[in-house]
């Protein structure tokens, strides 16, 4: 016959022995969990970190500070793309804002802590102010790097793919007089003002000789010709020259030279042009005819034959 022993019966000691050991085991679990929860940077889970790494570079990308150094460069560049005027674009400058949508960190070298990004940049002119074909917002898909300074007070920027927006803002001028233009109190002498609406003062005839014979007055007889200089021969028949700007280009040797360089740079635009940019080619031509005419000076003249020879080769350069 086979004895089963008892069991033991469980005493009061015991199981408050067995209830507390449960209760600091479940005390030490909500502990570690707390812990986690309240101190996620200290995982040492290198990933996420790298991550918010990434993510403040990204914001040097996105920054406004580097938005204004985008926008001092591109007008420094397209001023010495004109070869003058860097004053009268540093003002415009100031009115011209520039965004970029979609910037993105390219890429990142940790031993110098230089970026690479790239986003597409809008430039957007301010009143009275256009590139040729009377454009005021410029745009482009860019390259820029950015690199901390020296002294560790700034960035150093360097652009690229940005002579989409380089070229044409080499091409401003002034399109009109609104109330709102910032650039109205500039000087009248400034280089990207369009010609005054108010005709100059007749150039005076030059002394012939011989004396032309005495004609009788006619109030609607134009006035007599020019006589030009037989060095000076322009791409048009001085014959037929009427307005001062005509008239100083027969006058002069120079100034004829630079008239036939000009003629000859247009027609050859002309010819390689598609119908858009054979429009604008036309269209400008006007302008400058006009602008011309008002100068004041055979130097005046000569700076606008050479601005003009720069503004086609880049009308026939933008397509």
């Amino acid at each position: 016959m086979r004895v089963t022993p008892r069991m033991r019966r469980l005493t009061p000691l015991n199981i408050g022995l067995i209830a507390a050991g449960i209760l600091i085991l479940a005390f030490a679990l909500w502990t570690a969990a707390s812990t986690r929860r309240s101190n996620p940077d200290k995982l040492g889970d290198s990933e996420s970190i790298v991550e918010r790494e990434a993510a403040d570079q990204a914001k040097r990308c996105a920054a406004q500070s580097t938005y204004d150094l985008i926008k001092r460069d591109l007008f420094r560049r397209a001023a010495a793309l004109r070869g003058s005027d860097q004053a009268a674009f540093n003002s415009i400058a100031t009115y011209s804002v520039v965004r970029i949508d979609h910037p993105l960190l390219d890429n990142e070298d940790e031993g110098t802590g230089a970026i690479g990004c790239s986003g597409t940049l809008t430039l957007d002119l301010p009143p009275g102010v256009a590139v040729v074909g009377g454009r005021r917002t410029l745009t482009a898909d860019i390259g820029y790097a950015l690199q901390r300074s020296a002294d560790g007070n700034g960035e150093v920027l360097t652009l690229t793919r940005a002579d989409a927006i380089i070229t044409p803002l080499a091409t401003l001028a002034r399109v009109g007089g609104e109330v709102s233009d910032p650039l109205a109190p500039m000087a009248t002498a400034d280089p990207l003002a369009p010609a005054p609406s108010v005709a100059p003062p007749p150039l005076a005839q030059p002394n012939l000789s011989p004396a032309p014979a005495p004609t009788v007055d006619r109030p609607d007889a134009p006035p007599p010709p020019p006589r030009p200089q037989t060095s000076a021969r322009p791409s048009f028949n001085c014959a037929n020259a009427r307005t001062r700007g005509e008239i100083a280009v027969c006058r002069d040797s120079g100034l004829a030279s630079l008239d036939r360089q000009m003629a000859a740079t247009y027609f050859d635009a002309l010819r390689d042009a598609d119908p858009g940019t054979r429009a604008m080619l036309q269209r400008s031509r006007n302008r400058f005819l006009a602008f011309r005419d008002q100068c004041p000076s055979d130097a005046c003249i000569a700076d606008s034959y050479r601005g003009r020879i720069r503004e086609i080769r880049d009308i026939a350069d933008v397509r």
